[in-house]
């Protein structure tokens, strides 16, 4: 019988970790890094990603750059081209790359460009990584797994919660599923994560703010919000062989949240916060909300 170390082992698998420049992303790749796997940094800004990796490159782990942006569909192919040429195939996908486009807008006052660019990110963006994994794990018949990163929001509708997110994220959801069913059978697995509130480039504008903070915190089971290394279990869990027949699951890292009332109700001076803290990378690629 196996001990535990062996089965939760990533140790020279090569992991794809989309939206690594920053939050998250930066996260899921020194836990993946510290557990001896070869970690690909995938992102848009580039000079994050070298930061990133020379932090890695002082512990003597293994990583490289490959700067993409998700929405392109070829470079989403020559990421994982590079990824091949450096570490031979890729074992692990963790579908981190995802945006807030309409930060607080109530869904009247979303744009058509602000639904649309959620919906690109969100979901094209990780269809095409998807589908370029999964046909490279395919093909030589070793499989590999596949971890898309959902959300609470998307489990259930929300008010409160922006729309365009929660569209999805739920769409997220049911892809993974679809994915899974259809892979199964070949050695692929696709799983999800599906994270509650954690402080993130994302949600940093506001959900730190004394306001937020003592609401989420409120509405808890737990009574907090999570930490960013709460999210490893789950994510060495799926990356690892110890997941080895669990496929098409989506698992919640919520402190309690959904298994409760769900995400908790904003009030509209919660939603005014939001709506004037979209990270301004973000509001360049956006047409601000119109009021109806």
């Amino acid at each position: 019988m196996l001990s535990h170390d062996p089965i939760f082992s990533v140790k020279d698998k090569t992991a794809v970790i989309t939206g690594a420049s920053s939050g998250l992303g930066v996260t899921f790749a020194q836990v993946l890094a510290e557990r001896g796997a070869n970690v690909v940094l995938s992102a848009r800004r580039v000079e994050n990603l070298n930061r990133l990796k020379e932090s890695l490159d002082s512990e003597n782990f293994s990583s490289m750059v490959a700067q993409c942006d998700v929405t392109e569909s070829a470079q989403v192919a020559n990421m994982f081209t590079k990824a091949e040429e450096k570490f031979g195939r890729v074992d692990i996908l963790v579908n981190n790359a995802g945006q807030i486009a309409e930060a607080g807008s109530v869904p009247e006052n979303i744009t058509d460009a602000m639904f649309e660019q959620t919906v690109k990110v969100n979901l094209i963006g990780l269809w095409y990584c998807c589908k370029e994994a999964g046909r490279r794990m395919l093909s030589d018949g070793r499989g590999g797994s596949i971890i898309n990163l959902s959300s609470v929001a998307g489990l259930n509708g929300m008010r409160g919660m922006p729309a365009a997110y929660q569209a999805t994220k739920g769409a997220v959801t049911n892809l993974t599923k679809s994915l899974a069913a259809n892979w199964a059978d070949r050695g692929v697995r696709v799983n999800a994560i599906a994270p509650g509130w954690f402080p993130s480039e994302m949600t940093g504008p506001w959900v730190k703010k004394g306001m937020f903070l003592d609401h989420l915190s409120a509405n808890s089971p737990m009574g907090r919000i999570g930490k960013p290394e709460e999210l490893a279990g789950a994510l060495l869990l799926l990356a690892s062989d110890a997941s080895s027949f669990i496929n098409g699951e989506i698992i919640s890292v919520d402190g309690g949240i959904n298994a409760s009332t769900g995400l908790p109700f904003f009030t509209e001076e919660m939603f005014n916060v939001m709506e004037k803290a979209v990270p301004g990378d973000l509001a360049k690629r956006v047409t601000p909300p119109e009021k109806c």
